[in-house]
């Protein structure tokens, strides 16, 4: 008599896990560290700089800074742990960084975060990737529903990430209700793409078109030439903005007297000359810092970000106050 299906799926299932077959179709899922506890201050690098409440409440997500590791027990781990002391204080030095130009004047809050390790992202396997990515996308998503919960929500807020971080302002943008989207003054993509696929499926990724308008998302990736576009941080992208004239053209801007920053609006990137980079070592096997100038993001035009989002954040409030 043959089989019941229900019962020959079950028993060649267990025949897989029997022999050790099971594991062998997919990558081990590696060792776990804990979930983060978004209620408790011990999991936020914080500043408070807005004492008159006149500015806004920024929400910072870090880029990754960390490989794969293995516990004392010999486990490989994907992820970072939040509660790992060696592992925070590489964190914090970009958060401290970042804080410096963007917290004067508002609230600054980056939630520690089970970011994906950078090993994984060597393996350009948008699938594996993004299987992993599930659970650093949890860690974020409760990260923004503990941030919207204690906070006052008649203030704007800003959403700024780099990199990974980066990916994460985007996966929010998806995420959050038209409530929250109301609040929004501006949303800054830093050295990550914004995919057709993305905007397709929220109306909350809206474009900047210039230096003042709220409720945009900001996107940019940089270059020395259109050849050495990394696809898996800058492409396909639909958008980007120069974020020296804050012109979405090919109009050129000069930064720090030296450096000349042109917009390709063919390519959706920004082409930068007379600037070496070199500081910023390649990383990730090579994949990044080889003619782009991916570690530069955040840093290379910070004075003109930290000027932004104060203005962006005013905007806001102007368009707010007799609501």
């Amino acid at each position: 008599m043959a089989l019941n299906c229900k019962v020959w799926i079950k028993t060649l299932a267990s025949l897989l896990v029997f022999t050790g077959l099971a594991g062998a179709c997919r990558p081990p899922v590696g060792h776990i560290p804990p979930r983060p506890d978004y209620t408790s201050p011990d999991c936020w690098f914080t500043q408070l700089q807005d004492p008159d409440s006149t500015g806004g409440d920024i929400l910072y997500f870090i880029s990754t800074c960390i490989n794969d590791w293995k516990t004392p027990q010999g486990d490989t781990c994907f992820y970072a742990d939040v509660y790992n002391p060696v592992q925070r204080a590489r964190m914090d030095r970009e958060n401290v960084r970042i804080s410096a130009y963007m917290a004067p004047g508002n609230n600054f809050y980056s939630p520690y975060y089970r970011f994906l390790a950078g090993t994984t992202w060597t393996t350009l396997d948008e699938e594996l990737i993004a299987r992993r990515e599930r659970l650093s996308m949890e860690d974020i998503k409760a990260a923004f529903d503990a941030f919207q919960a204690s906070r006052d929500r008649s203030r704007p807020f800003v959403l700024a990430g780099f990199s990974q971080g980066g990916l994460a302002v985007m996966e929010l943008l998806k995420y959050m209700s038209d409530d929250d989207y109301d609040h929004l003054a501006a949303a800054y993509i830093l050295g990550y793409k914004v995919t057709p696929s993305d905007t397709a499926v929220t109306r909350h990724i809206r474009p900047a078109q210039g230096a003042d308008d709220t409720g945009v998302t900001i996107c940019y990736n940089s270059v020395k030439d259109v050849k050495y576009i990394k696809p898996f941080v800058a492409a396909p992208n639909v958008m980007c903005i120069n974020p020296v004239n804050w012109h979405t053209d090919a109009t050129p801007a000069t930064l720090h007297d030296t450096i000349t920053v042109t917009l390709s609006p063919e390519h959706h990137v920004l082409v930068v000359t007379g600037y070496s980079a070199s500081e910023y070592k390649p990383i990730l096997k090579g994949l990044l810092n080889t003619g782009d100038i991916h570690s530069g993001e955040p840093w290379l035009y910070q004075d003109c970000l930290k000027e932004n989002i104060n203005l962006r954040i005013r905007r806001w409030r102007e368009k707010h106050q007799n609501r």
